[in-house]
């Protein structure tokens, strides 16, 4: 039996195991913290704990290990802490290995209580066995409980001198102030895509498997900044193509869409075709890919040719595919701001659509069609500079309106207007001085007219959550108000019937007390039902998501651009919209639900 296992040889490692940095030369991206390391060693000012922190993936743990291994580094030339860790030391291997007897590490997720903190703390006043520090490294340590925190606080604010801390966290919000203030603080970056497509290519290089460049780099984009995921990813890549990886391969296995496509997609939605851009969009579906995903990549890149108008240098990142480098700039010298712009919006929001339709590809579809009718629309300046030149604007087809099925009423007709509120810094103007832009704009109505209820229906019109909303504004009902906003997604709002899903943290008499309200305020029946589809966004969600859009309008406005650059430091502090003014200067009472405080559970 022995003979068989030995036949096989050892056992296959992973890639994210086997290609572990071991010291701080390797350490992928995070030379800021490299640096000063090194000058806190190589001046004897060694920290007593250390909080590293990060998302999943960019080496916490790997760095809590090196740093332990740093501090108890020790060779037959060198015994002293060091960052310069050339060759292997005493202890070092079985540091790494983590079965070294003076490195504990622990997770908090499983050892939250006070009772393990107690018993951990036990064991720090005894001295180190054979290394120079007794090292504790806890993961996870926002996963504590607060008597553990507690319990740990003393021994942390005054530890042996034979004593290190070294934690790592992906929730560093959680973690108490007064713990944080204890420690020396390194917030690990995500991995530049670049970076881990080079580590990515050295790596195939030594496991001599060919892999493409683009696909390295749509493993790079797919690890969303974590090296340990890249690994994983590029290891599951390597098992599916039996030869060389290539990144129709990748493509296959991760459920993407061809970077290509999407590019031609884009292409014709921007010149207006609207058949082209459907039946491109329905071959892409039927080679498997998602419609969600589809329309996110056409927003990536949206994003990535704005970029490219404005730092064209963006073109020399390694992630990038010759395609999307080419004719990114292409697009970035011809389309105006404008228009990237107002396609950003559109694809933001038809993302949300598509992920809450029942039927993706059908939203999808009516998210095309908006698009490609936008396109070749003027934009408002341009029809307001027409207008004033005495010449009326090119005739164009209305846009269609947007689903008021998911929104509860929201409309893009009326007027708007947006304030922008930007920061100066010192030297840049009088001192403590914000300086406002107000920018008004007379939107076209692109909606048809209202349809009015027969004359036998009493009371307000209710069409919307907008409606509903407005109407307990001017009951001055406004806790009622907020529970309108924040806790009801709509379904189907008919005359004398709504269809809705409760958030999670709305009170449970919610949908009685909007039966009972409405017929008082309406002068009849209601009948209200839970729904068990998705159901749309709040009317809370939906402002926000105005806001975002209205702060991304103000950093492409032309007016906004130049005030930033006559001042240096300026940055975009707040964007306020007309109708969501007059409610955030507004103190809204609190909302009383019957959430408990402890749990969060209704």
């Amino acid at each position: 039996m022995d003979q068989t296992a030995a036949s096989k040889g050892p056992a296959y490692r992973v890639l994210a195991r086997k290609y572990r940095p071991s010291d701080f030369s390797t350490l992928v991206g995070q030379a800021p913290m490299v640096r000063t390391l090194t000058n806190a060693f190589s001046s004897g000012r060694i920290a007593q704990a250390w909080m590293l922190t990060g998302v999943r993936g960019v080496g916490k743990t790997t760095t809590a290990r090196i740093l332990a291994r740093a501090l108890n580094y020790k060779t037959d030339s060198i015994d002293q802490p060091t960052v310069e860790l050339s060759e292997a030391g005493v202890h070092c291997q079985a540091i790494m290995e983590g079965r070294h007897v003076d490195v504990t590490e622990m997770d908090a997720a499983s050892h939250t209580g006070v009772d393990n903190m107690r018993d951990l703390l036990e064991q720090v006043r005894y001295a180190p066995v054979s290394a120079r520090y007794k090292v504790y490294i806890i993961d996870e340590v926002h996963m504590l409980s607060g008597g553990a925190f507690n319990a740990m606080l003393k021994t942390l604010e005054e530890p042996p001198p034979h004593v290190k801390f070294i934690f790592a966290t992906t929730e560093i919000r959680k973690v108490p102030i007064t713990i944080l203030s204890r420690c020396q603080r390194f917030d690990l970056r995500r991995i530049e895509p670049a970076m881990i497509t080079g580590e990515l290519a050295r790596i195939a290089a030594l496991e001599e498997v060919e892999a493409e460049d683009e696909a390295l780099a749509m493993v790079a984009r797919a690890s969303e900044g974590s090296m340990r995921d890249a690994l994983s990813i590029f290891d599951q890549a390597i098992a599916h193509s039996s030869a060389k990886v290539t990144a129709q391969a990748v493509r296959d296995m991760l459920g993407l869409a061809d970077r290509a496509r999407v590019i031609d997609l884009f292409e014709t939605l921007m010149k207006g075709d609207v058949a082209g851009a459907l039946g491109e969009l329905r071959a892409q579906y039927d080679a498997g890919a998602d419609p969600a995903t589809v329309l996110s990549d056409l927003a990536e890149f949206n994003h990535l040719v704005t970029r490219l108008r404005f730092v064209p240098e963006v073109a020399s990142d390694a992630s990038l595919s010759q395609e999307e480098r080419v004719r990114g700039l292409e697009f970035a010298q011809t389309l105006p701001v404008r228009a990237l712009s107002r396609s950003w919006q559109m694809l933001l929001k038809g993302i949300a659509e598509v992920q809450n339709a029942a039927r993706p590809i059908d939203a999808a579809e009516m998210v095309l069609i908006r698009l490609a009718h936008a396109a070749d629309l003027p934009t408002l300046d341009e029809a307001l500079k027409a207008l004033e030149g005495g010449a009326a604007p090119e005739p164009a087809a209305p846009a269609p309106p947007r689903p008021s099925g998911n929104g509860g009423g929201m409309s893009d007709t009326g007027g708007t207007q947006a304030v922008a509120t930007t920061s100066l810094p010192a030297g840049g103007g009088p001192q403590g001085q914000t300086m406002r832009l107000v920018r008004s704009e007379e939107a076209r109505d692109m909606a048809p007219a209202p349809q009015l209820e027969p004359e036998h229906q009493p009371g307000p019109r209710i069409a919307s959550l907008a409606d509903i909303a407005a109407l307990a504004d001017q009951k001055r009902d406004l806790a009622f108000k907020v529970l309108i906003k924040r806790c009801v997604r709509p379904v189907k709002i008919e005359p004398g019937r709504i269809e809705m899903v409760p958030t999670d943290d709305a009170p449970r008499t919610l949908v009685g007390d909007l039966g009972k309200k409405l017929q008082e305020w309406t002068g009849r029946r209601w009948i209200i039902s839970v729904s068990r589809e998705t159901g749309g966004q709040t009317l809370a969600e939906m402002e926000e998501a105005r806001r975002d859009t209205a702060l991304v309008d103000a950093r492409a406005d032309p007016t906004v651009a130049a005030i930033m650059s006559r001042f240096p430091g300026a940055r975009i502090i707040d964007v306020r919209l007309p109708d969501l003014v007059a409610e955030s200067d507004e103190t809204e009472p609190p909302v009383e639900t019957d959430i408990d405080d402890d749990d969060g559970s209704l």
